[in-house]
């Protein structure tokens, strides 16, 4: 099976790392570039590499959709030009996926984005593969997606992280939508695990409320979730651990969004470490998804 890895601009390691280990599993496969040229009015034009779309070659389009406002126009374009090219089929890997957080209408007139987005995806695209999208509502991905959508775990991937680097885990989601990526992780860490409860204050504030620990004396402390953004729940998670005499956290996360000064904030208030996957590319993403990745790939291409 010949496979192209498409890449968007600022996915072309993913897409190089994904291309060798789908060529160590017996796979054609090879990445390649796609160039977005911006006009001065604001419209972008974007090329493919036309070589690579043909009947005999499965289009796989990587791109990890953080900032997606900005992203999704190329990417529709990126999916049109390879089909019109004459690929067999067009899937997206997106390592993260965007707009799961609005699944309902929570004030009149209000969109429910989640579903927007998904019908847009869906009528560009063969197959949708994803990392631990923002579920809660909606429970699995082909509630909103009309076509095959797979949503990867990287809860072993986190687990085995943890158990290679923090002496006696203490499993900490921090709060009630963190319980599901908690659970998994401590499960399969063999930690304890408990889930905190926490009060909304408003959209930059938050509280939450710490139990007794007294049942796990020296224990360090692992904030589980599946998203960094603006970190304030976190953040404060962390404080409160602090003022609780607790060993200094470590934070652990699958997508690092990070907004704004949300990682040196967390340092700040005491977490020694804050770890994410590389599905955004920075600083703090030791985790590597590369191998759940090609798996999921050949899982996609296997069963569309």
């Amino acid at each position: 099976m010949r496979i192209a890895l498409h890449a968007m601009p600022g996915n072309e390691a993913t897409a190089d790392r994904l291309a060798q280990a789908l060529a160590a599993a017996g796979h054609a496969a090879h990445s390649c570039t796609c160039g977005i040229h911006r006009f001065p009015d604001g419209e972008s034009l974007v090329t493919v590499d036309a070589g690579q779309a043909n009947a005999e070659t499965e289009a796989v389009v990587v791109c990890t959709l953080d900032k997606p406002d900005a992203k999704t126009v190329p990417l529709l374009q990126a999916s049109a030009t390879l089909r019109e090219l004459g690929a067999r089929r067009v899937g997206l890997l997106a390592p993260y996926l965007p707009y799961m957080r609005q699944d309902a209408r929570f004030a009149p007139g209000q969109a429910i984005s989640a579903r927007v987005y998904a019908r847009l995806l869906s009528d560009h695209f063969d197959w949708l593969l994803t990392v631990d999208p923002h579920l809660h509502r909606i429970r699995n991905l082909g509630e909103v997606y009309a076509i095959p959508a797979q949503a990867l775990s990287a809860a072993p991937l986190l687990a085995e992280w943890i158990g290679r680097n923090v002496d006696a885990p203490l499993i900490i989601g921090p709060d009630e939508e963190s319980a599901q990526w908690a659970e998994a992780v401590a499960q399969r860490a063999n930690a304890p695990v408990l889930v905190l409860r926490k009060t909304r204050l408003g959209d930059q504030a938050v509280r939450v409320h710490l139990p007794d620990l007294a049942a796990w004396p020296n224990h360090t402390p692992v904030l589980v979730d599946d998203i960094i953004s603006t970190g304030r729940t976190l953040l404060s998670a962390v404080e409160q651990l602090r003022r609780a005499g607790t060993p200094a956290p470590v934070c652990v996360a699958v997508h690092g969004l990070c907004a704004g000064n949300a990682l040196p904030s967390l340092l700040a208030a005491g977490a020694t470490r804050v770890v994410c996957t590389n599905s955004i590319a920075h600083g703090g993403t030791p985790i590597d998804l590369t191998s759940l990745m090609a798996d999921g790939v050949q899982s996609m291409l296997a069963r569309t």
